[in-house]
């Protein structure tokens, strides 16, 4: 539903709220119109959970939705809060019946599967090894075996699952610039994942993509190559400045200030005035990543 949602508006507003203790306000809040216009949407995870006031405020948006929202209410099953499924079924919403996978061999299967669909194999060691490295988390699982096959091609062994957990593991808010500023759209999107995962701060990734775009933009401000002259100029160690000047290799000065404006929007949306900070950090590794890829085509020199 997520990738439906950007397909219609890349820039939509989200929302993901757990119906456990949910203020009917923050509800409320999260399904008004917003200020500037654009699709919303709003994930309410564990509605089996809601309270009486709260899946009755739900019952009564069912009656009225608003057609610039598309609202998903998750259900572990069961019976609890049944009388809400039942309301949202009669006003028309479509419904995703998701069986939970009970056991091991289930999600050995998953695993292999995601795998396939990305286009490689995996051994049965190796889907062992990932399932003990990365949990249960249906999600995690399968970008973990599309950017698996990613890194090391068709064929994933229990050495090459060592390897990308180690990496996965030492994620920071540096590894997720580094690949923003390559314009990997794929690998900035999952390292930023897998360091939220791991609970890097928000503020740290924010301020990791501002530092990384504003040096690369001195880089290559300077007009000149040499990495001694560089580091005297910008006070800089000289591995920084080559680090600095591979990033900023494919860009263009105008797409470097708009990155520059991307990131300080950022800083100011993780410290409060987003409503969700993993949201923000995700819209603008994209919208930079975008800007890359938009700088390198315009000047032949895609990565």
């Amino acid at each position: 539903m997520r990738a439906a949602v950007r397909r219609l508006d890349p820039d939509a507003e989200e929302h993901e709220l757990a119906a456990a203790g949910l203020a009917l306000g923050d509800l409320a809040e999260a399904l008004s119109p917003s200020l500037f216009g654009g699709h919303r949407l709003v994930v309410v995870t564990g509605v089996h959970e809601a309270a009486g006031a709260l899946a009755d405020t739900l019952v009564a948006y069912a009656k009225d939705p608003d057609p610039e929202l598309t609202l998903v209410l998750v259900h572990a099953g069961g019976k609890r809060n049944e009388a809400l499924l039942k309301a949202f079924r009669q006003a028309g919403a479509a419904e995703d019946e998701c069986p939970k996978l009970t056991n091991a061999g289930e999600r050995m299967t998953f695993v292999r599967n995601e795998v396939r669909r990305a286009g490689g194999r995996i051994t049965p060691d190796a889907a062992t090894a990932l399932l003990e490295a990365v949990g249960n988390d249906l999600r995690s699982l399968s970008a973990a075996a599309s950017q698996l096959v990613s890194d090391f091609g068709g064929s994933i062994d229990a050495d090459a699952v060592a390897r990308f957990h180690r990496g996965q593991a030492e994620v920071s808010g540096f590894t997720v610039a580094e690949r923003v500023l390559v314009g990997d759209h794929a690998g900035s999107v999952e390292m930023l994942r897998w360091a939220l995962d791991r609970g890097v701060p928000h503020v740290l990734l924010a301020d990791a993509i501002a530092d990384g775009v504003r040096t690369a933009a001195r880089v290559a401000s300077l007009g000149t190559s040499n990495i001694g002259d560089l580091a005297r100029q910008l006070k800089l160690p000289p591995w920084k400045v080559k680090k600095a000047q591979a990033q900023a290799r494919g860009w263009s000065i105008p797409a470097l200030q708009q990155a520059i404006g991307v990131a300080a929007e950022l800083n100011a949306d993780v410290k409060g005035v987003a409503a969700s900070a993993d949201y923000a950090l995700e819209r603008a590794v994209r919208r930079i990543v975008e800007l890359r890829q938009t700088s390198g085509a315009g000047r032949g020199t895609r990565r």
